[in-house]
């Protein structure tokens, strides 16, 4: 009986001009691009003209590197700037919004909530892409449908990332559909966060997402408990989409702007309330200290 792979294999170097270094495909770093890069790591997304002015150089070299940086995988352009890959803001891809440092401060308290090898289940959306980033050196396994949360914690050795398949939704780089939903029957999670288009005393939690409903819901039922991240401008809301009401849910971190009329109303219907501190103190109303309810 003939056996294959038993014979040797003589390994021959290729002396190939194509490398890439002279690959026409693939173009040359400059001392720009790794200077733009350090720029990106240690400041996050930046504009066109603030990269410039910052850098000493003109917008249109910055434009070539981006270009450059764009097509080896190591940028995100977005409207007017770039981001590094993994760290592309979901729902503000023309420059900052108001709400982003709300958004950073829950998903700081909310990552609070996560003990050292939990398994947590994280939708998609910017105040659960906050949190995913706070988890990063932590030891968990993370269950997710969403593309950005997987480039965030991509690179983490301590965390074992569970990806769940399915129809990406492009809006919000998520995957959705019905192998979405199988994918959640074998699994099992301590915690789910997710985030929410709006929250209504009578309706409950929304989604502007229609098409994701089915899939939140999936992913609601593998875990113990659910907390939900909505920052204050989504309180005393309606969206389109209906996820499930306060049975479902046991918490609900938002940021220090929620009304304490809203917030006694919330804690009626037997919901966990917990109102991030804000970091800066010039901000803060005054007696809120990131209390819960």
């Amino acid at each position: 009986m003939e056996v294959y792979g038993r014979c040797p294999i003589r390994v021959v170097d290729i002396d190939s001009p194509i490398t890439d270094a002279h690959n026409p495909l693939v173009p040359a770093p400059t001392p720009v691009d790794e200077r733009l890069l350090d720029l990106l790591r240690h400041r996050g997304t930046r504009s066109v003209a603030e990269i410039a002015g910052t850098l000493d150089v003109g917008e249109a070299t910055v434009r070539r590197s981006l270009r450059r940086l764009s097509g080896s995988g190591r940028v995100i352009r977005i409207y007017g700037g770039a981001v590094l890959t993994g760290e592309r803001p979901i729902d503000s891809p023309a420059g900052a919004r108001p709400d982003d440092q709300a958004r950073r401060e829950i998903g700081a308290a909310a990552a609070d909530m996560v003990p050292d090898g939990a398994t947590v289940v994280l939708s998609s959306g910017s105040t659960v892409l906050a949190l995913a980033r706070r988890l990063r050196g932590r030891r968990l396994t993370v269950i997710t449908n969403a593309i950005d949360v997987v480039s965030a914690l991509a690179d983490e050795p301590e965390i074992e990332v569970v990806v769940l398949g399915g129809i990406l939704l492009p809006r919000t780089r998520s995957l959705i559909g019905h192998l979405t939903d199988r994918a959640t029957r074998d699994l099992r999670a301590d915690i789910v966060f997710m985030g929410a288009s709006a929250v209504d005393l009578e309706h409950g939690f929304m989604t502007e997402e229609v098409g994701e409903i089915q899939t939140d819901r999936a992913m609601r039922g593998i875990a113990r408990e659910c907390v939900i991240l909505a920052d204050a401008s989504k309180l005393d809301h309606v969206a389109p989409g209906f996820m499930f009401g306060f049975d479902q849910v046991g918490t609900l971190v938002t940021d220090e702007r929620i009304r304490p009329a809203m917030r006694s109303a919330l804690g009626e219907r037997g919901l966990n309330v917990v109102v991030a501190a804000s970091a800066d103190p010039l901000t803060r109303p005054a007696g809120a200290h990131g209390t819960e309810s």
